[in-house]
């Protein structure tokens, strides 16, 4: 090949980006465990120095990869009452957990279990609402005098998404039943509410 049939060299963001687009595209087709560094080199057209220079292990690029996945904003419930809001939060958190993009953030989250600092990045951006939507809907309940201040910690607020998380975890399911969500927030975080008004 000539020099002037050769592409352009693609230099920083540009091949940046040609990289997370083929880890993304690797995530998509063949899930975290199938995604190596050498096939998301050769779909992006380049070799795996380049991406070891911007991320240092799969690991890393899988976490980046899985936040370009889930980088849209999510909409919170916004009801006026927070059994409703949190119903409406942990349902949609089943469904992301039960599709491709939950298989992923599982694989992710398997990988990470002995890795506390990635393990709570990826918490924080994961698709199926970290810490972050929790305590919004806790502030507003509070606000509006339906929870006590005391209980506003991210551990208390979180509390609904990581009993899902369990379910998955634990019992292998491709989704929680509905009634399991309902039995979430009426039997464990409603009262966890009202043990901190006490």
């Amino acid at each position: 090949m000539t020099d002037s049939k050769r592409p352009p060299r693609r230099r920083g963001v540009e091949l940046e980006q040609a990289i997370l687009r083929a880890a993304v595209d690797e995530l998509l087709e063949s899930g975290y465990p199938g995604m190596t560094m050498d096939t998301v080199a050769k779909r992006a057209g380049t070799n795996k120095n380049a991406i070891y220079r911007r991320w240092p292990n799969r690991v890393a690029l899988g976490i980046a990869a899985y936040k370009q996945l889930t980088a849209t904003a999510l909409d919170l419930p916004d009801t006026g009452d927070l059994r409703t809001d949190a119903l409406e939060l942990l349902r949609r958190a089943n469904s992301h957990l039960a599709s491709p993009l939950g298989e992923i953030l599982r694989s992710l989250l398997a990988e990470l279990a002995h890795e506390p600092g990635r393990l709570a990045q990826l918490r924080e951006q994961a698709g199926d609402a970290g810490a972050g939507p929790w305590l919004t809907i806790l502030d507003r309940a509070i606000a509006r005098g339906q929870a006590p201040a005391t209980a506003r910690h991210p551990r208390v607020a979180a509390v609904p998404i990581d009993l899902l998380r369990n379910e998955f975890v634990t019992r292998g399911v491709p989704t929680v039943p509905d009634e399991v969500l309902v039995d979430i927030v009426d039997r464990v975080y409603l009262p966890l509410m009202r043990g901190y008004d006490s």
